[in-house]
């Protein structure tokens, strides 16, 4: 039923993370009464444990030529050319929320992950931090990037200053859209209670990492370990289709390979420890060069598969598992075995869990010490040791080893170019664990334009329904560091203006 009393609201926004605050800001400045709904006890979802990195631009132009690139003819032009000019000015945009808050904002030069023409022009935009606000303190059952919460709060922030103007509820899922005559006209929650909106619905709710059976569908590697957050199940993606929506991009996830860890209540995948990443062809300019990483990954038949150090392997690195061996009918990479020995791991924490999750604890030994303790990672004296544990021929483990220590040795991986300064020979005793795809977010969902309108297959915008954020990216080849957030800023702000536009009996631009 609808709540007694209530006068229909101009806009309804699905999902308070980034793209959802962004949406309800927006669509309020826009003279909106706008209803923001979150499904959980607390907001943030998966943008809380985010780097907190917003990509900015210097010239539209040249974002737009590597958004071409990137997105690999996968995007049309309109949309790719919006979110170019939009992240052009979103250093500004991150400034004016600030204003008054205490926020401190910095902007960094920093070029994007691949040498596709225009890459030079990016940079991020953070919040370094808030005055009289501590992350850890305020939300203790979250981990990840100290950015990514300050830049949570600082929305945050801004929903809260808007007063009136935007209703938070929280603990308040949708279950689907109310459509009246071909038109999304609101929303009904799962408890039955429905709510009207005159301008339509932005879904900024997330995509579906946390969901393996939607995985299964459309993931050639099957289902992923969800990094971070459990509360991804792809329910826009499932109302938006129910209203009619097309979709792209169901293939393309962002993340890594990582662990699953012997404590099987804990609900997410750790992924491996995050190295900088490179460009190639024009990196590895850092002093000394990139830094070591000492392991590999053996297939289950115990061969040496892939440049474990790939430019952007927290984006890419999970692909090289999903291949599948016809002939013994089997993913014969996942799971894959990380290899190291007694140096590596001396020489840093070769985990770190991320989470958003009030009922999750698990922290990284220092010293890995504790991982080994739990069994997941096991000793292994000798080579045929390693084999054993594997599952593996000992003759192909020990081709294996022997053929990485001489690329060690002469300084070159002729055989899958992993940089050479993150090259480190492996010596008994070995440790070795079992790893998995370890999914950070997806970026499939409803087809949009540049209006953030969402399309139906034969490119018909639906009436009075929107997308953003992680909701239907438009990344649909590779990703680039900080891409999303900017989605979230832009996209999520396209939304909430046009969907108070059309509230106010406006039409739409473009």
């Amino acid at each position: 039923m609808t709540t007694p009393g209530a006068a229909p609201y101009d806009v309804i926004v699905v999902g308070y993370g980034y793209a959802g605050a962004f949406a309800a800001i927006a669509a309020a400045d826009s003279g909106a009464r706008v209803l923001l709904l979150e499904k959980a006890a607390q907001p943030g979802g998966i943008s809380i444990c985010s780097a907190g990195g917003l990509r900015t631009a210097e010239d539209a132009g040249k974002a737009f030529a590597y958004l071409q690139a990137t997105c690999g003819g996968k995007t049309p032009d309109p949309v790719l050319r919006q979110l170019a000019e939009g992240m052009a000015g979103v250093a500004a945009r991150l400034s004016a929320l600030a204003q008054g808050t205490g926020a401190r904002v910095e902007n960094r030069h920093s070029p994007a992950n691949y040498p596709f023409p225009g890459g030079g022009t990016f940079g991020f935009a953070y919040v370094e931090s808030i005055e009289g606000f501590d992350p850890a303190a305020a939300w203790p059952h979250v981990r990840g990037a100290e950015q990514g919460a300050l830049l949570f709060r600082l929305l945050q922030m801004n929903v809260e200053k808007r007063g009136a103007r935007i209703d938070v509820r929280l603990e308040s899922p949708v279950a689907r859209l109310l459509m009246r005559e071909g038109a999304v006209g609101g929303v009904t929650l799962a408890d039955g209670t429905t709510f009207a909106a005159r301008g339509g619905v932005v879904l900024a709710c997330g995509g579906f990492e946390a969901d393996p059976a939607m995985q299964a569908q459309y993931w050639p590697g099957g289902p992923a370990l969800s990094a971070a957050y459990a509360g991804n199940t792809g329910d826009g993606i499932r109302m938006a289709q129910a209203a009619g929506a097309d979709l792209w991009h169901m293939w393309h996830w962002h993340g890594c390979y990582g662990y699953r860890l012997p404590d099987r209540d804990y609900p997410f995948g750790v992924r491996v420890k995050r190295l900088p990443d490179w460009t190639p062809d024009a990196d590895c300019k850092a002093p000394g060069g990139l830094p070591v990483m000492p392991w590999i990954l053996l297939d289950r038949s115990g061969r040496r598969f892939m440049n474990e150090y790939e430019p952007y392997v927290q984006d890419t690195g999970g692909r090289a598992l999903a291949t599948f061996d016809p002939a013994r009918q089997r993913h014969d990479r996942n799971p894959a075995w990380m290899v190291t020995d007694a140096a590596g791991l001396a020489m840093y924490p070769l985990g770190k869990p991320t989470r958003n999750d009030a009922a999750a604890r698990y922290d990284w030994s220092v010293d890995n010490s504790s991982e080994v303790e739990s069994g997941l990672f096991r000793s292994a004296a000798d080579c045929a040791a390693l084999a054993e544990i594997i599952g593996a021929d000992p003759a192909i483990v020990g081709e294996s080893l022997r053929g990485w220590n001489a690329a060690c040795a002469g300084g070159a991986d002729a055989r899958f170019g992993r940089p050479a300064s993150s090259l480190h020979a492996l010596k008994a005793p070995y440790f070795v664990a079992p790893v998995e795809p370890v999914v950070s977010n997806t970026q499939g969902g409803p087809v949009h334009d540049a209006q953030q309108r969402v399309l139906t297959p034969g490119g018909d915008a639906i009436p009075g329904l929107f997308a953003a954020g992680e909701c239907g990216s438009a990344f649909g080849h590779l990703y680039m560091s900080g891409g999303n957030l900017a989605e979230c800023c832009v996209g999520g702000g396209i939304a909430g203006t046009n969907a108070a536009m059309r509230g106010d009996v406006h039409d739409l631009a473009g």
